[in-house]
């Protein structure tokens, strides 16, 4: 090899730059997008469930609100947990572990026989899956140079419309196919085989995920440099078919280190790291970091703008399918009388017959439309967000939804009900993942999972506060969560404001 090629002490930048981009990069953004797909799935299967099994237990739609916050409440307690273990004991391993709970305890929920158990493994899932939500992007981000980077985050989205239109395809085929199975301590219908069937991809990604390494950015940051560099020379034969021994770095350059989560670390015996004490000690430390300057103010803004955006998005995404059944019912009953959703919910409540939990086939149509409606705003985001700045589609992607949200009340039939719910999730699904490419470059390496972790924790308060008023709320005074949800988007898009435009400058 020319020593003229060879550099020593080389930057992070330099190194994941020497790595080419290629093969290994498609690889993990197939692994990484199929992760937040499965994320899509995860958690708006109960959408579905809802209709399908409210007979089997005897759900009104309050006992319907409280399973829909079930694995919300598992998100907010989840969040910060994976979020501590993966900025301490790495990406990978975090990642894995998150998705095989959420596998099992999904597999778990699907032959559960009666509401509280269905409740309890619901929650476990929910409690899984946003480790992987939380964790996926710093991965991905991770392994990007300064150059491709926010481009490849934003094609994340792509992902999550395709899951936003595989899990009603999904319901589809099976749920109809009212299978039934019933023992003394056994019941399995068809909505069970679809909570089955939903929960596979999540063993399946963990399996292949293990193929993978571990992030060499997280490696660097915790003075693993042999083997940050070591990852760094499989990228470079991976992307460009030479061995190993050709890639020009030979060593890189250490960090200068203040207080940080790595250093505290650093100084802790394996066996400490491994005790509750120490780690919760840890925790304490990292948490006081994320709530002092420098990173302060943006920690106080990406979780109230999460709690904002997400209580919005979850609770209509968990509910749409709900809503088109009941206008589907009432349109039935009552032809070409207009109605709203209120109006709607109201008079269902007073003419409640012998529960049926046939879904009509429009429901899962629509719900395949409002993902399809996603499909414009996917491409638009990864091929203009080097123009526009993340700025700019945070702050339009929360105000818009904010006002159709408020129009949502005035909708008169289910067509027009269909062509607002396409609106808001096509730009709050951008709008999600946005914050996700944002936090990404707000923190540093050290923070920047405990810091997302915290964000989605807040978010997942906002779902969860959300499932619950609009579960009791629909059938008593559905105009108070239409707006309070419009209000809360509304000042998430301000927020949005006092952010600045990331992903021009090298991770830190």
């Amino acid at each position: 090899m020319d020593l003229d090629f060879l550099h020593f002490d080389a930057t992070f930048e330099k190194a994941i730059s020497s790595t080419g981009f290629g093969r290994f990069h498609f690889s993990l953004l197939a692994v990484c997008g199929l992760i937040y797909l499965d994320t899509a799935l995860e958690i708006t299967i109960l959408s579905f469930v809802l209709p399908a099994a409210k007979c089997d237990f005897n759900m009104s739609s309050s006992d319907q609100g409280y399973l829909t916050a079930a694995p919300m409440l598992g998100m907010v307690l989840g969040s910060y947990f994976w979020g501590c273990l993966a900025d301490l004991w790495g990406r990978k391993l975090v990642l894995i572990a998150s998705l095989l709970m959420d596998g099992i305890c999904g597999m778990a929920s699907s032959i559960s026989p009666w509401y509280p158990l269905f409740f309890c493994f619901r929650f476990l899932s929910g409690f899984g899956i946003t480790g992987a939500m939380g964790i996926v992007f710093a991965y991905l981000g991770e392994f990007q140079p300064t150059k491709y980077r926010e481009k490849i985050l934003s094609w994340m989205e792509l992902f999550w419309t395709a899951g936003v239109i595989l899990l009603p395809l999904t319901a589809w085929a099976i749920i109809p196919l009212r299978l039934r199975y019933e023992s003394t301590f056994l019941r399995v219908d068809s909505w069970n085989v679809f909570v089955a069937v939903c929960s596979v991809p999540s063993l399946l990604l963990a399996l292949w995920l293990s193929r993978f390494p571990e992030s060499p950015k997280y490696l660097l940051e915790v003075e693993e440099y042999d083997k940050s560099l070591e990852v760094l020379r499989c990228m470079y034969s991976t992307n460009t078919g030479q061995p190993p021994d050709n890639y020009p770095i030979i060593s890189l350059k250490e960090k200068k280190r203040g207080l940080s989560v790595v250093s505290i670390q650093s100084n802790r015996s394996v066996k400490c790291v491994k005790d509750l004490k120490c780690l919760l000690s840890d925790v304490w430390e990292m948490t006081k970091i994320l709530c002092r300057p420098p990173y302060r103010k943006s920690t106080l803004l990406t979780c109230l703008i999460q709690f904002g955006l997400t209580s919005g998005y979850y609770t209509f995404m968990m509910w749409f399918p709900e809503l088109f059944h009941r206008f589907q019912r009432f349109e039935a009953q009552h032809p070409g009388q207009p109605t709203s959703i209120c109006q709607v919910s109201s008079v269902l409540l007073d003419d409640q017959g012998p529960c049926d939990p046939t879904i009509d086939t429009s429901v899962y149509l629509n719900t395949v439309i409002i993902g399809l409606s996603c499909v414009p705003t996917s491409f638009w985001l990864p091929l203009c967000v080097r123009r526009l700045g993340t700025k700019f589609f945070l702050v339009f992607c929360l105000m818009v939804p904010g006002v159709v949200a408020l129009g949502l009340y005035f909708v008169q039939n289910s067509w027009q009900n269909l062509v607002l719910s396409c609106v808001f999730e096509a730009l709050t699904s951008v709008g999600i993942s946005t914050v996700y490419c944002t936090l990404v470059d707000l923190f540093p390496t050290n923070l920047r999972v405990m810091a997302a972790a915290l964000s989605l924790t807040f978010g997942r308060s906002g779902a969860l506060f959300g499932n619950l008023i609009f579960g009791y709320l629909i059938d008593l005074n559905c105009f108070v969560p239409i707006v309070t949800f419009s209000v809360f988007l509304l000042g998430s898009g301000f927020l949005c404001l006092f952010l600045p435009n990331t992903g021009r400058e090298e991770l830190n």
